[in-house]
């Protein structure tokens, strides 16, 4: 693994939640609190203050103190499921997994974490709409293009869905319609580690 990896899947993440804050807050005002964004960029920004701290870090506990910075600093239930996800993954990591089987292993250990916080699945008009088939597409051996297209394909699929599940699930047929801002942070943060690993 190079040895500034960390540093730039950080800095990839950060950034891109930064950039597309507004757009989160504006898809999270038409079915939810409204707040996604806001929450999200704060927890975000909080991990860019322990950059250096979190880079020198090997990944697998990288990952998991991003994640407890994330329980810590993202309000609502986004915090709680990001930094499931990251936890569980450091948890599992153990060292860098670039073979793509361990790191399929390692993003299904996320992914059930997320699952069993929230209580859900694919489906439900959720984050896991875009983490569900990113998982299958690393299962199957998919390079980063099919990792990219699964995020993709995710996201859109939540637009057609009534949400069962969140804030969203209060509006019943009024969801329907709309992309998740939950599934659309998720598959942000997929492309930019994608964007990292391609320059690997």
């Amino acid at each position: 693994m190079a040895p500034d990896l960390v540093g730039r899947l950080l800095d990839a993440a950060v950034a891109t939640i930064r950039e597309h804050a507004a757009q989160l807050t504006a898809l999270d005002q038409a079915i939810g609190d409204g707040d996604h964004g806001i929450n999200m960029r704060r927890g975000f920004d909080a991990i860019a203050q322990a950059r250096e701290e979190l880079a020198a870090l090997p990944l697998d506990q990288a990952l998991q103190k991003a994640g407890m910075t994330l329980v810590m600093k993202v309000g609502g239930a986004s915090g709680p499921l990001y930094g499931s996800l990251f936890m569980a993954m450091g948890k599992a990591g153990h060292e860098a997994p670039t073979e793509p089987a361990r790191l399929a292993e390692v993003f299904a250990a996320g992914v059930e974490a997320v699952k069993a916080r929230g209580k859900s699945d694919a489906g439900a008009k959720t984050m896991l709409d875009v983490l569900v088939p990113v998982q299958a597409a690393l299962a199957e051996g998919g390079d980063i293009a099919a990792v990219r297209a699964a995020a993709d394909g995710g996201l859109a699929a939540t637009a057609p869905l009534r949400a069962t599940k969140g804030r969203a699930a209060f509006l019943g047929e009024r969801s329907i319609g709309h992309l998740d801002p939950g599934a659309r942070s998720s598959a942000l943060l997929v492309h930019a580690v994608c964007d990292v690993l391609e320059e690997e």
